[in-house]
């Protein structure tokens, strides 16, 4: 039985990934961005303090780093709240020690619960992003634009009222609707960390302006490489320094790049931890062709 040939007509069918966001195009055929500072490679830290509350309603899906066993999940609840008091400031002291800018993506939640959290991490001049309400408010495309859009709204008023004024987003789960880059610059947003397109920001396109799209590599997450597949700290910071160098080497034809990974403070910010962790960063702070900064003041050096 053969197929009816309207079967594979796709109305949005399209050049690259059918959509229109941004204009594809092969990384080989791009033209190079040179950076002001001489950087071949910048590194954009982004440290997640997510607040997950221990009865999730889990829709339309559990957060990977949400609650795991049925409520109530004390385990799991108290050590990402451990995370949020006690490991985040361990990952403060290495930056600091290291002298490198990170971004922190806070949920709207903790604004209140750790105020003192959020004080820490201005004091040391990273930035502070937004990671959504907190890990249970899922943007997804089962909600409806005015659903979502409060979700949003109730974020932006939980900084608006901390007296802090992020344009840096990072959805809880990384988890977006197809409206949710439109809801984001509706909003002020002009950063976001969900997609890893490229190793450049690319200039996504909204209906409020653009939207830059920094490559967060899920690939290099702390969570990913040392909870969920079980590898060792010396193999997690070789991953990444090997992936810093290898960038360096495409640096002639492809110009400079962005490094993103994420830290997590219930798992980088264990004690038995920081010692591989420190050996990272002081692998990125020592080596003259890597600029370490936040998410917005990446963003800005490459769209120059």
């Amino acid at each position: 039985m053969s197929l009816d040939p309207s079967y594979l007509d796709y109305p949005k069918r399209g050049y690259g990934q059918d959509m229109d966001r941004y204009d594809w195009a092969l990384a080989k055929d791009r033209a190079p961005v040179h950076l002001a500072s001489g950087a071949k490679i910048a590194a954009m830290i982004v440290v997640a303090c997510e607040y997950h509350p221990i009865d999730p309603k889990k829709a339309p899906f559990n957060h990977p780093h949400g609650m795991i066993t049925p409520f109530p999940d004390l385990r799991h609840f108290t050590s990402r709240d451990y995370g949020n008091r006690v490991g985040v400031f361990r990952i403060l002291a290495a930056l600091r020690e290291a002298g490198l800018s990170a971004t922190f993506a806070l949920s709207a939640a903790l604004l209140e619960r750790a105020r003192p959290l959020a004080d820490a991490i201005l004091n040391d001049g990273h930035e502070i992003a937004a990671a959504g309400l907190h890990g249970d408010a899922l943007h997804h495309a089962g909600l409806s634009e005015d659903e979502e859009r409060a979700l949003i709204a109730r974020t932006r008023e939980a900084f608006a009222a901390a007296g802090i004024e992020p344009v840096t987003w990072l959805s809880p789960a990384r988890q977006q609707s197809f409206a949710t880059p439109d809801l984001l610059t509706e909003a002020g947003f002009t950063r976001v960390l969900d997609w890893e397109s490229d190793q450049i920001p690319l200039p996504l396109r909204t209906s409020h302006g653009p939207l830059s799209a920094l490559p967060l590599l899920n690939e290099l997450e702390d969570f990913k490489l040392l909870v969920e597949r079980k590898q060792d700290e010396a193999s997690w910071v070789r991953q990444i320094l090997e992936a810093k160098d290898y960038l360096k080497t495409e640096y002639a034809a492809r110009g400079a790049s962005v490094l993103g990974f994420q830290l997590t403070p219930f798992v980088a910010g264990q004690p038995f931890r920081i010692t591989a962790l420190e050996a990272l960063l002081a692998g990125l702070a020592q080596d003259t062709d890597v600029w370490c900064a936040g998410a917005d003041v990446i963003a800005s050096a490459f769209e120059r």
